[in-house]
This record gives structure tokens, C-alpha cells and sequence, in this order.
């Protein structure tokens, strides 16, 4: 009987440290676990080739829409602001560029695949319904939309940041009355990059029609809405719209987008890898 016990437990051991080894051979691939920004991840993975998913899968896509994973990835869901923590942990981790950047990645040389500029994921002004029609957020927009900004992106963030101001201004609206507007602060909460340094552009702008621009660092997806929402910031500039929309509909909140500036590609970017190909084999 011992014997018998022996060899039973002899096999139970095999078999579990076989399990353990085939489950420590997958690829893990840490993603955004908010739902348009999975998405996003997902088709990115899609486009080069490592998974398919569900026919009508969109921008709101989430792993349960994979149809086949033939080199069984493994997904680890991160919030998104995290993922530049977790990479050492992981194989590849796919990474908004404004997080990318922020942690001293660049998206255009340190990114093993990166998705085209969509101009679906402009990142926007964004403020409580009814003040858009403003005229500090006009003015604001208007700083937003220069070219001295669009010229800033060019140089400073070489692709990883692309603006998609069809017509850039001279920073100014010329329906508004600046002087009416001088003396006035306007608060905009941001992310640290790329969306504050943007800003620091258009606080100088702003700053010669004597016009304070108060930029406000977040480091989260979710207070930027939440102070917007409640009155005690003006204007947020850190999402794309399909996220405010999501994340109007979850929370019943009532943010619009007041300017269309900038897209930033979501790229893939390696871990414990240093190779997509490490994916395949």
C-alpha cells in the first residue's frame, strides 16, 4: 500500500509540475483593462497577426471577443496608467503613448508594433455640457488649435504624437473679445505627458491676451471627468472620445468634447521579450 501511495503521489507531483511548466511557457500580454482602450489593444494584436476576433468586434471589444488565440496568449487586464510598471513583469505590455512617454518610453523607437494614427481616438477638450459655447473655453480651444502647438507636437514628439488640426489658428478666436476675457483663470486638469506639456504651450499663448492657464496633473482616467463633472476644474484634456462616451454612459456624467487636438498611437511594447517573434514560437 505504501508503495501504491508512492508512485500515486509520484505522478501527481509529474503531472502538476507539467502543468506548471506548459502554463509558464505562454506569452503574457498586459493590456488596458478599460473598455475602449482594450479594444484598441486587441485589434492592434489582431492587425499583426496573433489573434481574430469575433466578427463585429469594435471598439468596445474585451478579451471575451477573441475568436481564436492560436499562439495562446496569456492577458493580463492593467489599468492603463499601471502598465508602464507591470512591463518588466510581463512578456509585451500595449501602452497608450501618453503613459509610454510619461515613463521614458519612445513610442516611435521602443515600440515593437504601433497602430495607425485613427483619427476614431483624437484625443479632445473636453468640459461640462452647456460651457462649451464659452468664451474662455472658445478662447482655450482656440490656443489649442495653433499652429504653434501643431508645430510643438511635430517637433517634439516625433510621430508618437500626431495633430489632427485640419486648419490651425494664429492661437486666437476672432469672435471673441479678449479683453473682456483678461484677468480671467481657466483650470484644465491633464496628463503629465503628453498632455501638460502640450498645455505649457498654450499657457504662454493665452498668457499675452493676460489670460492665467491653470494646468491641473492627473495621473488617472477617472478624476479628470470627475472634477470636470463637478464643477471644480473647467476643462479636461487627457481622453479620446470613444472613451468619454464609455465612460459618460457608466457613470452618467455630462462631458462633451469642446475641441478635437491630437491623436497618439497605441503601441506594443517588449518586456521580458525583446521580440514579437518570441510570440510565435
Amino acid at each position: 500500500m505504501k508503495k501504491l501511495f508512492a508512485f500515486v503521489l509520484t505522478i501527481i507531483i509529474a503531472l502538476t509540475t507539467l502543468a506548471g511548466c506548459s502554463g509558464s511557457d505562454k506569452i503574457t500580454i498586459a493590456i488596458p483593462n478599460d473598455t475602449t482602450n482594450e479594444a484598441r489593444a486587441l485589434l492592434l494584436l489582431e492587425d499583426l497577426g496573433y489573434i481574430t476576433l469575433k466578427e463585429g468586434a469594435g471598439i468596445t471589444a474585451t478579451i471575451l471577443d477573441i475568436a481564436q488565440n492560436p499562439y495562446d496568449i496569456q492577458f493580463k487586464e492593467v489599468e492603463a496608467a499601471q502598465l508602464p510598471n507591470v512591463l518588466q513583469d510581463v512578456d509585451f505590455a500595449v501602452i497608450n503613448s501618453n503613459y509610454a512617454i510619461d515613463a521614458g518610453l519612445n513610442p516611435t523607437s521602443d515600440a515593437l508594433g504601433i497602430e495607425g494614427s485613427s483619427s476614431a481616438y483624437s484625443n479632445i477638450l473636453a468640459v461640462k455640457e452647456g460651457n462649451e459655447d464659452s468664451d474662455i473655453i472658445k478662447a482655450l480651444a482656440a490656443a489649442l488649435k495653433s499652429q504653434q502647438v501643431a508645430d510643438f507636437i511635430a517637433s517634439e514628439y516625433d510621430g508618437a504624437v500626431v495633430s489632427v488640426v485640419d486648419e490651425p489658428t494664429d492661437g486666437y478666436d476672432p469672435t471673441l473679445d479678449y479683453s473682456a476675457l483678461a484677468g480671467q483663470t481657466v483650470t484644465v486638469a491633464a496628463s503629465p505627458a503628453p498632455h501638460a506639456e502640450i498645455l505649457a504651450i498654450v499657457k504662454e499663448i493665452l498668457a499675452a491676451k493676460d489670460i492665467t492657464l491653470d494646468i491641473k496633473e492627473f495621473t488617472d482616467y477617472v478624476q479628470p471627468n470627475n472634477v470636470v463633472e463637478s464643477g471644480e476644474i473647467d476643462a479636461n484634456y487627457f481622453q479620446h472620445a470613444p472613451y468619454l462616451d464609455d465612460f459618460n454612459a457608466q457613470n452618467g456624467t455630462h462631458i462633451v468634447s469642446a475641441a478635437v487636438i491630437h491623436v497618439e498611437p497605441l503601441g506594443i511594447y517588449g518586456g521580458k521579450q525583446t521580440s514579437l517573434d518570441a510570440i510565435k514560437k
